[in-house]
């Protein structure tokens, strides 16, 4: 296969130029890229006035990164961000290849990318900001308003309206902190910096608390069965309570009728574990939409939430080794499906 035929079969622009600065090959994308039909036109022209790219000051990118010149232990140029001369923002990385070390530049090659990519990267991160701005804008809002009432009234309130302001800055302030929790972990999720204190645990005992908490604070039944002799798993305690209670949680928030909560053990004697079952009598979700539950700001109905909780909830059961599956219930509701691993003995 000829350098022509293979480079106009990558997906990225790329150009190539010789130690004298001309450009020696084009591909079709580069061409396209640059706003030119042929790409063989591009060949024996100087990469100054092939490469038309232009940072927001109108530098162009030849004068400003000076491929043939500068440190003479220079082999490679990161990626930048440049505009195209119709404006389009592209990326770029260059290779330089040297005649030995230190020597004379014998040939530059310069790769050119969409910046659709880093786009959408940064939608999702204004996605992340205006997520992260609601969320916290609700409970600072009331903890703000009990407390400016508390300061402005004290002494005209009741011991019990007291408590209950008191009480209910208490809640806020839980969710607040959790919601900074979970944002700290999508982050080390993200970047493979997830820290786990694994150990063996009670997996009954964990989920029996979780259960008695939502259902102290929710009039939803939440049914909870729990088989005998479940083996011990290895688990970060409190990250698998973390799993757990977005699970119920999300039962009691967007389901509808009793939330059924089971704990078994698995039945696979070269990998024991058990079998969390969370599920609930709403509407469940459609078959084509059970996917896209576990990517990140993911909501469904009304009463929407950081859309960062399942998301969660997926990368610290698969970070313990464990599986997750998003199914349908027999009443229609939804049901998940989470299995985890035992704790290893010896």
């Amino acid at each position: 296969m000829l350098a022509q035929d293979v480079v106009d079969a990558l997906p990225d622009g790329v150009l190539v130029a010789g130690a004298d600065g001309t450009v020696e090959v084009a591909s079709s994308v580069a061409a396209r890229m640059l706003g030119v039909d042929d790409a063989g036109s591009l060949i024996g022209k100087p990469l100054a006035d092939v490469l038309r790219l232009q940072d927001t000051e109108a530098n162009a990118w030849v004068a400003c990164n000076k491929p043939y010149d500068g440190i003479r232990t220079r082999t490679a140029i990161t990626e930048q961000s440049w505009l195209l001369p119709n404006g389009t923002e592209v990326l770029t990385t260059a290779r330089v290849t040297r005649d030995g070390r230190g020597g004379p530049v014998t040939q530059v090659a310069v790769v050119i990318r969409s910046g659709r990519g880093r786009a959408q990267l940064d939608r999702e991160r204004s996605d992340l900001v205006a997520t992260v701005a609601h969320e916290l804008r609700s409970p600072l809002t009331g903890v703000k308003g009990f407390v400016q009432a508390m300061l402005n009234r004290w002494d005209k309130l009741t011991d019990e309206q007291k408590k209950l302001m008191l009480t209910t800055v208490h809640s806020d302030s839980d969710r607040l902190s959790r919601l900074i929790a979970e944002l700290l972990d999508v982050a080390r999720i993200d970047t493979g910096r997830l820290s786990l204190h694994t150990r063996p645990c009670d997996a009954d005992q964990l989920v029996g608390r979780v259960v008695e908490s939502v259902r102290a604070g929710t009039a939803r039944p939440i049914r909870y069965d729990a088989a005998d002799g479940l083996p011990q798993i290895g688990a970060d305690p409190d990250k698998f309570t973390q799993v757990v209670t977005n699970l119920v949680e999300n039962g009691v928030r967007h389901g509808a009728g009793t939330v059924t909560v089971s704990l078994v053990a698995l039945d696979d004697v070269e990998h024991p574990g058990i079998r969390l079952v969370v599920e609930d009598e709403g509407d469940g979700i459609p078959e084509e939409l059970q996917r896209r539950v576990f990517t990140k700001f993911w909501t469904s109905g009304v009463r929407g939430g950081s859309g960062l909780g399942m998301y969660l909830v997926n990368g610290l059961t698969r970070a313990h080794g464990g599986s997750i599956v998003l199914g349908t219930a027999d009443s229609g509701g939804a049901r998940v499906v989470v299995e985890w691993p035992a704790a290893r003995i010896g």
